[in-house]
């Protein structure tokens, strides 16, 4: 219908959106009197949430629109697989009916309404746009013998055919009859379920297989495609999606206000209980050390992290990880910006103070929206009795948080079935108080990624096996410094998964549930074994046990990443995210399964969101750069480039970018460097580094030299947009199916 293009208005120093009729439009009377009619409906709509018109212009026979500039991205770029946030779900849908509303009251039918029609601004506005195919209420009848020809997604605008787009079309439109306002509705229902299942209720392989579901098809409802959507909200789209317009919920108000009211419900958290099933949250903050010796940090930071892990295996609980509640360490952060950041009712926080043999912990539960003190408890107690200090806090968290929030009696019954669950969720720590206090201060040292601390952590997981050989825990945990060992080279990498395996292999021995262990399980036989097999089988137990574990699900979502399923890897890492709302890591996750399915932009915003919390990360912005370059914005993303503190990528990054930039020297130069300083173990990057220069001989002795080597990389390979051009090369089948990525 129309060319828009980005324009700088003169005048008025302004930047503004030009919509030009092309001439072979301009031509045809049709085209013009949609043109003008375009013109005149957004001319008599002045809404925040409607593109705004500036003025009508015919400058040398070349007729075009002035408009509001518009920055941000079409419904169509945000939609996900499993959907968006409840929260994103409401707020978009408010203003866009908000936009019907103010279009209705005044007579406009939009009759084109669908996602790639609806921006949503870099500020989180809602701008309807393209009203080309609006009529005003008292003249939107269609002819009743109009043909119908259908594409699947352009809009049908043709003499003597139906009007609209085929996915998002009201069954009256497809059947040539009158449309009225209801006909918007319906196309409403399609976005509100799209939006909240990541896909249309109506589909087919062909226009009139979807044409026949539209007008036959009651859709899956939405409460079965997703567990936690409120009862009203599934009653608000099944109203708009009547077939018949009688039926159908009756106005863009009707539905604004119905929206509205289920926000307030479940801003009081009443509809989102509901919604659940029972479901509690709650975060744990780390404690604050109140020792004479800043020492003993570790101490306890690390008795609030196993009260963590404990309450994240409780039926009825959705605990934030810990990436995300130790976030607020240090800050002096309100309960409520927690809460509202960690999506989380409740929040559990306390001080340590340990001296010689003896601890006093104190703890207090504290209810978000007001401040309310739910419970508070001070312990003084010797090291030997931690065990039982922690059950205690634990037991006495679970059986408020049930009742203050769930309304559950706390009678014996349910006290004692808490006590039995938390049992349950607390088995592989072991026994011994002094091996304890060495696993804490591993988990302490592990979480720095340096060589030291990780030599330092195994040499202490060690004098705590030995204390206490039954200590599962400390066996997984031993695995995964092993493995990490491995991973950054500073192991050989065969000896470093060998003892991984040995070690997970009898933590899990010892306590056959413990899901830490099955997740090192997936993650061991998925990067180094190549075990596609084992890894899915191991990952799908350790979500059997420990369905909210942010870590299982991102490594769920690495396995499917890396086997070619993106959209299923997008849906785990998001759910990953859900649990782990301020992680860097799932951020970069997430960034890198959607630069896979190049959905760039999306992946841009992804990596940003993963610096802002980590800006320091290592390799975010190395990847981040090769979002940047692949919508051809090379000299940001050599800038980008030139930021990653890792030597390594670094040079891979900024190569690939100069070759891009036609700067060959500076790229062979950068190749040079990377082969010197990375050829024992960065194999994989330099094979890449060839394919983006399209030198595939190259690439594929590099990538045979990464497969002699046993390089992590080579999981990676699907997932590369640059070694697509090998794809058709009889070396790059044989590959993947040495490392059992062949379909």
């Amino acid at each position: 219908m129309g060319e828009v293009y980005r324009a700088k208005d003169l005048r008025l120093g302004r930047e503004v959106a030009l919509k030009v009729l092309p001439q072979a439009v301009a031509s045809s009377p049709e085209g013009l009197a949609r043109f003008e009619r375009e013109a005149r409906t957004i001319a008599g709509l002045n809404h925040p949430s409607i593109v705004v018109l500036h003025s009508v212009e015919d400058e040398d026979g070349i007729r075009f629109l002035t408009m509001e500039l518009v920055e941000g991205q079409t419904l169509s770029h945000l939609v996900t697989p499993g959907g968006l946030p409840l929260s994103r779900v409401l707020e978009l849908s408010i203003q866009l009916t908000d936009a019907l509303v103010a279009a209705h009251e005044r007579g406009v039918i939009h009759r084109d309404l669908k996602p790639g029609n609806v921006m949503v601004t870099r500020e989180g506005r809602v701008k309807v746009l393209d009203f080309g195919l609006a009529k005003m209420a008292e003249s939107a009848g269609l002819d009743h013998g109009a043909s119908l020809v259908a594409t699947l997604e352009p809009p049908i605008s043709e003499t003597g055919q139906v009007l609209g787009t085929l996915p998002y079309m009201a069954p009256e439109q497809l059947r040539g009859e009158t449309v009225d306002a209801r006909s918007d509705l319906f196309a409403l229902g399609i976005i509100l379920y799209e939006l909240t299942t990541g896909r249309r209720p109506f589909t087919g392989g062909s226009s009139v297989e979807i044409c026949a579901s539209i007008l036959r098809d009651t859709p899956e409802p939405l409460t079965r495609v997703r567990i936690d959507v409120p009862g009203d909200l599934e009653r608000i789209v099944s109203r708009c999606l009547e077939k018949n317009p009688r039926e159908r919920i009756q106005s863009a108000l009707d539905v604004n206000n119905e929206l509205r009211r289920l926000r307030r419900l479940l801003d009081r958290g009443e509809s989102e209980r509901a919604a659940t099933d029972k479901v509690a949250t709650i975060a744990v903050l780390p404690f604050v050390n109140r020792s004479a010796d800043a020492g003993d940090e570790y101490f306890s930071e690390g008795l609030a992290d196993e009260l963590l892990n404990v309450l994240a295996k409780i039926n009825g609980l959705r605990v934030s990880a810990r990436t995300s509640s130790f976030h607020f360490k240090g800050k002096n952060v309100p309960l409520g910006e927690i809460g509202r950041s960690l999506n989380v009712a409740t929040v559990l926080d306390g001080s340590v103070r340990k001296a010689g043999n003896r601890v006093r912990i104190s703890v207090q539960l504290v209810k978000v929206s007001d401040g309310y003190h739910l419970w508070s408890e001070t312990y003084d107690r010797t090291l030997e009795d931690i065990f039982a200090v922690q059950d205690d806090i634990a037991q006495t968290v679970v059986k408020e948080l049930r009742s203050a929030l769930l309304g559950e009696e706390a009678d014996s019954d349910a006290s004692g079935q808490t006590k039995a669950e938390v049992a349950k969720a607390a088995k592989g720590r072991g026994t011994d108080p002094e091996a304890h206090r060495l696993h804490l201060l591993a988990g302490h040292l592990i979480d720095r990624v340096t060589r030291e601390d990780t030599a330092r952590a195994i040499d202490y997981l060690k004098q705590a096996i030995k204390r206490d050989p039954e200590f599962a825990r400390a066996w997984v945990e031993l695995a995964l410094a092993y493995s990490r060992e491995a991973d950054w080279g500073w192991a050989p990498v065969a000896e470093g998964y060998a003892r991984a395996r040995e070690a997970v292999k009898r933590g899990l021995s010892l306590e056959p549930d413990l899901a830490e262990g099955h997740v090192e399980n997936a993650r061991i036989a998925m990067q180094y074994d190549w075990d596609w097999r084992g890894a899915e089988a191991s990952i799908r137990r350790a979500l059997e046990l420990a369905p909210g574990n942010a870590r299982g699900l991102r490594m769920a979502g690495s396995i499917a990443l890396n086997q070619g399923h993106f959209k299923q890897a997008i849906a785990l890492i998001r759910q990953a995210l859900e649990q782990d709302p301020l992680s860097a890591s799932a951020y970069s996750n997430l960034a890198t399964a959607l630069h896979a399915e190049d959905s760039f932009e999306e992946s841009e915003h992804a990596f940003q969101k993963a610096l802002e919390l980590a800006p320091q990360s290592t390799f975010a912005r190395a990847f981040f750069s090769m979002t940047l370059l692949s919508q051809g914005r090379g000299e940001e993303a050599l800038a980008e480039a030139m930021r990653e503190p890792d030597e390594v990528i670094r040079l891979w990054a900024l190569g690939i970018i100069q070759h891009a930039l036609g700067r060959r020297e500076d790229s062979d130069k950068s190749l040079r460097d990377l082969i010197e300083r990375g050829a024992a173990d960065a194999a994989f990057q330099i094979a890449e580094f060839h394919a983006a220069r399209g030198e595939a001989d190259a690439a594929f002795e590099w990538l045979e030299r990464a497969y002699t080597q046993r390089d992590g990389g080579l999981t990676l390979m699907k997932t590369r947009p640059r070694f697509r051009f090998l794809h058709g090369d009889p070396r790059w089948d044989a590959l993947l199916k040495k490392v059992g990525l062949a379909e």
